[in-house]
């Protein structure tokens, strides 16, 4: 079994463990909940050892949290305007169990935020590695917890901002009256959602924040099923994102917007932006993997293997 990478997309939730053909495709993946903030009680080194168990000995790259200043080795950022080929330029690598060795991404730092991100900077490697076109000029959009509005110009990211939209929904849908004895589990609702961005988009100069406690009063008059609370509240969310980035001039209805992520999630999104005008384009699949692979050829980890 010819190995010539395993790679790590580390984040603060789940770790995602892949196993590298010789052409760059992934034979093997393994998804694990150790992330960053919930690890087994050996910490990183026994997570990394259960991600990469019974696999070949092969340099191992991982980005994402993993180096943050909460991970297994804090890794410094890179600033922006970064050209992405800098990755391999700024690995840190650290000694891991087992006898190998553990390459750790940088991540980005928008000095004009401040802002910073680590992991999508890997997801966005590759996808301009499978999209060239991308490289010359892009607005890019990976939703998450922690949204990312990113800027590409001349093969850099320029800048990018980021919006707590999945995390304020969290803190919402568990932390708050709005969602207090609601039923688990999601309604996946497409009419409470598009309910939620109708009322954001109508909200004008109050803002989505005038109408959060509306999901309460319109379930306490029966207008809106319990079940279908959470989905209208992620509709008010993800609607004054889209908002926000309009005002701000991330995203134009003249110029498409490339979204990268979870399928289930970047269809939300793509629904939001036809209700409010806007031209949004999905990117099937996970880029990350393909962004390690690039990464590590960049950086001669994959030594007598040609990129795909």
């Amino acid at each position: 079994m010819s190995t010539p990478l395993l790679g790590l997309d580390w984040g603060s939730t789940r770790l995602r463990a892949f196993r590298f053909g010789v052409e760059g495709r992934v034979e093997e993946a393994r998804a694990l909940p150790w992330g960053s903030r919930h690890l087994p009680e050996g910490g990183f080194a026994e997570a990394f050892e259960l991600a990469v168990d019974g696999w070949p000995r092969a340099p191992v790259l991982a980005c994402g949290m993993v180096g943050s200043r909460g991970g297994w080795h804090e890794v410094p950022y890179l600033d922006t305007p970064c050209r992405l080929e800098r990755l391999a330029d700024a690995l840190t690598t650290i000694d891991a169990p087992g006898g190998r060795q553990l390459h750790i991404v940088p991540g980005l730092r928008d000095p004009a935020g401040p802002d910073v991100m680590r992991g999508e900077e890997t997801q966005i490697a590759g996808l301009l590695a499978q999209r060239p076109a991308l490289s010359s000029q892009a607005r890019l959009l990976l939703p998450g917890t922690h949204s990312k509005w990113v800027r590409v110009h001349d093969h850099a990211v320029t800048g990018f901002n980021t919006v707590m939209t999945g995390e304020l929904f969290a803190v919402l849908r568990r932390h708050s009256i709005l969602g207090a004895s609601l039923p688990d589990g999601a309604a996946d609702d497409d009419s409470a959602f598009a309910r939620g961005v109708t009322a954001s988009r109508n909200a004008g100069a109050a803002g989505a924040l005038s109408r959060l406690f509306s999901a309460r009063a319109l379930m306490l008059e029966g207008a809106l099923a319990p079940s279908a609370v959470a989905d209208f509240l992620s509709g008010l969310l993800i609607g004054d994102e889209l908002r926000m980035a309009l005002a701000a001039s991330w995203a134009s209805p003249d110029e498409p917007v490339q979204v990268i992520g979870e399928d289930a999630l970047c269809a939300r999104y793509l629904q939001a932006a036809g209700l409010l005008g806007l031209s949004f384009l999905a990117t099937p699949g996970t880029t990350t993997a393909h962004g390690l692979w690039q990464v590590a050829v960049a950086a001669d980890l994959t030594t007598g293997y040609a990129c795909p």
